[in-house]
């Protein structure tokens, strides 16, 4: 283990935690690991954890160990220090770290999460450019729900009864719940996550927190820790923040917007040319994104649930077309000062890890400028009227991945290890919606 920073050591001493979260985010996004004794993390103790837990999965299911090894190895957590952070909601003082999950050969577990994006980041490096990127978070507040066999339920509002709708960007809604955003606001920047604006969405009990653009690593491990920081503070407020894409039927769907630029090493835009009109790199990246995008799609919506937010004049994309400041299309180009040109990734659910979802969106723009690909033309209008649902676009995660598998995307950007393990696990998770009975055949297939 590389020798601690002494900052990383004075900040332990001063709060005295009894222990560090020793945290990694698995397939889905969610913080797994361990928690060690502060002085054994000081003492830089070495810490494993079983390779498979990188790919465990929404049951609590694995799958062929053939994906993770056949003996079942360990995989050892080396801690990136720089995001050392209390944890805010913990009652007895406690911090928690991410790790960089590393194979007992010593290379970076290419199944983990975390490994995926660095891995992409790096192959920018290699070519002096460096992702600047912005993410839009959409949730959902109910009420707590100990029987998932009912349906969600929204939660009393000041004036004791449920919200109905039409409090869009209202700041009564936003006042209802001010004792749980008064607490998460006090845990952001001791978590280090720069927030941006906040605002109630279009649906009963939606809320979208945007955060501050920066680099690509950095805000996935805000956007990673921001998730865990809301479920826990919300329980606090006796509310369950839910990320389900769609959690509610006839409501706006949770999305997870990825705002992205690129940078070259003076830290000029490379999507616009002095004179500030856009380059051929802001165009080669919107076609990568058009190109790998569709053979991608369980990296951006990982459940079986994702593909239901998928609805015409809905809020959602429905196509792959790319449009001026236009929320019909999948990839929006707000209008924008030539230094902050980008491209809006409007295609994420808020359920999508968001390690892999930045990894996969990357990863198809850096293909494009490599390969000099070209878009088709900006749309225009009433995307969701001039066209039907992009047939490109799956409609559900059986589809989603079959086509990762037959269209070999994933594996030339990613690699086979991750590709199939990746797969492997998602398909875990479908076979075992797929035994449930649900309400809907209860109720018509009599």
């Amino acid at each position: 283990m590389k020798s601690m920073p002494a900052v990383v050591v004075e900040a332990i001493r001063a709060l005295q935690p009894r222990e560090i979260e020793c945290v990694i985010p698995d397939l889905n996004g969610l913080p797994r690991g361990k928690a060690l004794p502060a002085e054994a993390f000081l003492a830089g103790q070495e810490l494993r954890m079983a390779r498979a837990i990188a790919i465990y999965t929404a049951t609590g299911d694995f799958p062929d160990v053939k994906y993770t090894g056949e003996s079942d190895p360990d995989m050892q957590l080396k801690p990136d220090y720089a995001t050392l952070r209390p944890v805010p909601w913990a009652r007895t003082p406690r911090m928690l770290a991410i790790h960089d999950c590393v194979d007992l050969d010593g290379k970076e577990t290419p199944i983990a999460s975390r490994q995926v994006l660095k891995n992409v980041l790096r192959q920018y490096a290699a070519h002096g450019l460096q992702p600047i990127v912005a993410p839009e978070l959409e949730f959902y507040l109910f009420a707590l729900n100990p029987d998932p066999n009912q349906p969600f339920s929204l939660p009393l509002t000041r004036e004791g009864r449920q919200e109905q709708g039409a409090s869009a960007f209202t700041f009564h809604a936003l006042n209802a719940f001010d004792g749980f955003f008064d607490e998460l606001y006090q845990a952001l920047p001791l978590l280090g996550i720069r927030s941006d604006t906040f605002v109630h969405e279009l649906g009963p009990g939606q809320f979208e927190i945007n955060l501050l653009h920066g680099d690509a690593l950095d805000l996935a491990d805000q956007t990673f820790l921001f998730k865990y920081a809301l479920r826990e503070i919300g329980l606090k407020h006796n509310l369950n923040v839910v990320f389900m894409a769609k959690p509610l039927a006839g409501a706006a769907g949770s999305s997870m917007h990825l705002h992205q630029s690129v940078i070259d090493t003076t830290g000029h835009n490379v999507f616009s040319l002095p004179d500030g009109q856009p380059s051929a790199l802001f165009f080669h990246f919107i076609a990568g994104l058009q190109q790998c995008l569709p053979d991608l799609m369980p990296m951006l919506c990982p459940s079986v649930n994702s593909y239901r937010r998928f609805v015409r004049y809905m809020t959602a994309p429905v196509n792959f077309a790319w449009s001026y400041d236009n929320r019909s299309a999948g990839l929006r180009i707000p209008l924008s000062h030539p230094a902050a040109r980008r491209v809006e990734n409007r295609l994420p659910g808020s359920d999508a890890n968001p390690y892999l979802a930045l990894a996969a969106s990357l990863a198809a723009g850096l293909y494009g400028m490599l390969n000099q690909l070209m878009p088709t033309p900006a749309a225009e209008g009433d995307i969701y009227r001039d066209a039907q649902n992009d047939g490109r676009l799956a409609r559900s995660l059986d589809m989603a991945l079959i086509r990762m598998a037959e269209q070999k995307t994933a594996e030339r950007l990613f690699g086979s290890a991750f590709t199939s393990a990746f797969i492997a696990a998602k398909q875990v998770e479908l076979d075992a919606f797929l035994s449930e009975i649900t309400p809907w055949e209860r109720r018509y297939l009599i």
